[in-house]
Order: C-alpha cells, then sequence, then structure tokens
C-alpha cells in the first residue's frame, strides 16, 4: 500500500481584538499565506519527499509545525488520531498563530498497489462513534 496525504484548509480566523491588544502590529490581519478551500497533497517517494522537503516553501513554518506530526503518520499509513475524530485516517488541527489561526483538515489516502490490498481496503472500518472516542 502507498500513502499520501491531502491537507485542506477549513477556515482561517482573526481576533482582532488580540492583535491589538498583544502584537506589534496591531493590524495584522489574517493569515496572508492560506484561504479557506486551499488544499495540498503530499508525497513520501525516493521522487518527491514533500514531508522531508517541508514542501519546498509551500507551507507556513509555523503552521507545518503544527501540522507535521499528523502528515509524518498518514504517510507512513498510520491511524493519524485513533478514536478522536470520527475517522482514524483523518485530523482537524490549527496552527500555532493565537491571533489568526488557520483551521486544517488533514487525511490519509490509502493508494492500493495490487488487487489483494484494494480488497482488504474495502473490508476496513476506520470509522469511530461516540462510544469508540478517547475524552481524555
Amino acid at each position: 500500500m502507498k500513502y499520501e496525504c491531502r491537507i485542506t484548509v477549513l477556515e482561517t480566523k482573526c481576533f482582532a481584538n488580540y492583535q491589538k491588544e498583544y502584537l506589534a502590529d496591531p493590524k495584522s490581519g489574517p493569515c496572508p499565506f492560506f484561504n479557506a478551500g486551499d488544499t495540498f497533497i503530499l508525497k513520501r517517494t525516493p521522487q518527491q519527499d514533500d514531508f522531508y522537503h517541508l514542501m519546498n516553501g509551500k507551507f507556513c513554518g509555523e503552521a507545518w509545525d503544527a501540522v507535521s506530526r499528523y502528515v509524518y503518520t498518514a504517510l507512513q499509513g498510520g491511524s493519524i488520531m485513533k478514536g478522536w475524530t470520527n475517522d482514524d485516517r483523518m485530523m482537524i488541527a490549527c496552527c500555532n498563530d493565537g491571533t489568526r489561526p488557520v483551521i486544517f483538515k488533514i487525511e490519509r489516502i490509502d493508494i492500493p498497489e495490487n488487487d489483494e490490498e484494494a480488497e482488504w481496503l474495502t473490508k476496513q472500518d476506520f470509522s469511530n462513534s461516540a462510544e469508540d472516542a478517547y475524552t481524555g
């Protein structure tokens, strides 16, 4: 099985009141790097290693710091957040900027390499319910 990872920007927020009170530039505004709906597909192959190369500057460093552990897990075929989200192959996370956070959906994409893997994949249930949920 091969794996890719899709990152989708779900939403960007801006807390002008916090910017006004705490930032050197009180009119910093929303994140200039991402927009809702932006999508990134990451691969980790001998020809293209988006994880190691931090997407070649196509991703904000602070945001990468916040999501990279989930991306790495997805690219290795792991459960991104078992028992937390309604699908073990997905996680919702946000960047570290408290005055203008960006909300990301991180998804593992499973790519079967043969019929056996394809058949195995169709039999899997990656879903979680409230009864399965990890509550800390």
